[in-house]
């Protein structure tokens, strides 16, 4: 397909540039810190509160205004989590809930890493002349840790995190926001990432040209009205079309 290159392009962080879901073995994070912290428990007791705080956490991410200000605390909204699921097996430690989310963060952390493919396609993207944007949701201080660590800044014309601006996305002021400080029109632009609203439905109700990046080859689900402009499935596949 011919498709013409755009002036600009707006690129999510997680999941887009950087692994922080897709490809983690999240369970074993949790299971490490539930063995650091619960060493008396057993290997079946220990999984069945894994499988709980699974459970528990799908339930709270899956509303939007929890998912807004849990996302600006990750410690605390897991914290909560923790808490919940440790109250179904009839204890009430939030010191405990503590322990084991903080630990559970900071194996996460570790396992983060850049997707192989990032850097260069980022490079080759500013090689051409197009303009980079940045947006990420979150606290600040915890996307500038991951930004810092991956050497990110230098690639971008503007960097955009929720927690500084005080708006996320899908919020539509948010990509007019980035639109400005770079200099472009919304039908110059294109916005890249995972989150088949935030990255795709959103920007395009603003004339932006959305692209999906789908890693589990699932295709848009049957019940969505989305319509990606296109569909890739690693960010280096933009590259076949700039």
């Amino acid at each position: 397909m011919r498709v013409i290159p755009p002036k600009a392009i707006l690129l999510d962080m997680d999941d887009t540039i950087i692994s922080f879901e897709h490809g983690l073995d999240l369970d074993a994070c949790w299971q490490k810190s539930i063995r650091d912290h619960m060493p008396k428990t057993d290997a079946a007791a220990a999984q069945a509160l894994l499988m709980t705080i699974k459970e528990k956490a799908s339930w709270y991410w899956s509303d939007p205004e929890r998912h807004r200000t849990g996302r600006l605390d990750l410690y605390k909204a897991r914290q909560e989590i923790v808490c919940a699921a440790l109250m179904n097996c009839d204890i009430r430690d939030a010191g405990l809930a503590g322990h084991i989310a903080a630990t559970y963060g900071a194996e996460r952390d570790k396992a983060v890493a850049i997707f192989p493919d990032a850097v260069e396609t980022i490079r080759q993207i500013r090689a051409r002349g197009i303009k980079l944007a940045l947006l990420t949701n979150g606290n600040a201080d915890t996307q500038w840790i991951k930004i810092r660590r991956f050497d990110l800044p230098p690639f971008f014309d503007h960097i955009l995190i929720e927690g500084e601006l005080g708006v996320g996305k899908p919020e539509e002021r948010v990509y007019l926001h980035a639109l400005e400080q770079l200099g472009v029109s919304a039908d110059a632009a294109w916005m890249v990432g995972d989150n088949l609203e935030w990255e795709v439905a959103a920007p395009q109700r603003v004339g932006i040209r959305g692209i999906w990046i789908d890693h589990k080859r699932k295709g848009v689900p049957a019940d969505s009205s989305t319509q990606p402009f296109m569909i890739i499935h690693s960010i280096g596949e933009l590259l076949k079309f700039i």
